[in-house]
């Protein structure tokens, strides 16, 4: 295998950092990867997180995977990125300097924005050498995800990686335009996108479950003899939907994250912050607390909740 001119021999782990561009300090924006082959052929797995800089979860679970080397494959090849958006990473932003985001900039282009150019390192670089993926994201905008994985259904061979994967929710999810996960799927690869926590927010519990759920995956594939059982019921949703504001004010949440909710409950409350007037939030139907915000200030139809939908 070979990665940006270096090459990867079956047993070596190399470490390789690719420049994607520099900044108008002349500080460079490198991509660092970390490969580990197996001597024993086998699938490719890529490991990636920090597609959005903020989402810090997923960065930090690829970094503990290698740190307790976890990434070292038996069979086959695995290939780390924990930061893909370095630039959004140390200035806290989900996206590159001209506004633009990494995740709608596929396949991207060699000459464009840093976002493009990102993408066009993945699309030419990357994709065409791996099998399958996990692409570690989190809630955006004050926005919490309890774990989950979003993957298109419809693919049988996606519904058995998450199955594997094992998360507390999986979500039957359409390609994004212009999205890593539609590109891949282009090329005939199979990524699914992890959900957990939210942005600029260490969460244990998501985090912990990334990695969990990464071990049952490599487990799958044939990669790893570790295995850690899960401890609940992986529960399938295929439909889901917004709890919106009707008012601007400020909003009490009386439900938490992951919850099961009943169809009419009241989930809480969009309070005028002068004491004018309280507004109570019910649920449509019944489902899961798939999504929150936390956010307490709200304005009229900004995105309360989301429910995963039980039919």
């Amino acid at each position: 295998m070979e990665i940006n001119g270096v090459e990867i021999l079956p047993g070596e782990e190399k470490k390789i950092d690719v420049n994607i561009a520099k900044l108008p300090s002349h500080s460079a924006i490198d991509i660092s990867i970390t490969v580990s082959r197996s001597t024993e052929p086998g699938p490719v797995l890529l490991l990636m997180g920090g597609l959005h800089g903020d989402e810090i979860n997923g960065s930090e679970i690829v970094r503990r995977l290698i740190e307790k080397n976890l990434h070292v494959p038996k069979n086959g090849t695995i290939i780390c990125i924990p930061i893909i958006n370095v630039y959004g990473f140390i200035h806290f932003s989900r996206y590159v300097p001209d506004g633009k985001d990494v995740n709608r900039s596929f396949p991207g282009n060699k000459n464009g924005s840093l976002a493009a150019r990102m993408a066009y390192y993945l699309t030419r670089d990357i994709l065409p050498v791996i099998d399958y993926g996990l692409d570690f994201h989190t809630g955006g905008a004050d926005r919490t995800n309890f774990p989950q994985i979003r993957c298109v259904m419809r693919d049988e061979e996606n519904v058995q990686l998450a199955k594997a994967f094992h998360a507390p929710f999986t979500l039957d999810s359409k390609f994004r335009p212009k999205s890593l996960r539609q590109t891949a799927n282009k090329f005939g690869k199979k990524i699914l996108v992890y959900e957990g926590g939210e942005s600029a927010r260490f969460d244990e519990y998501a985090i912990s479950q990334g990695i969990n759920g990464t071990i049952r995956l490599m487990h799958h594939l044939g990669m790893s003899d570790n295995y850690i059982a899960p401890d609940y019921e992986n529960l399938i949703i295929k439909n889901s939907s917004w709890v919106r504001a009707r008012k601007s004010g400020i909003f009490l949440s009386e439900v938490v994250s992951g919850q099961f909710i009943k169809k009419n409950q009241v989930l809480g409350s969009v309070n005028d912050p002068f004491g004018g007037f309280k507004n109570k939030v019910t649920a449509t139907a019944n489902g899961y607390v798939i999504g929150l915000n936390h956010n307490p200030i709200v304005h009229q139809g900004d995105a309360l909740m989301h429910i995963g939908v039980i039919k």
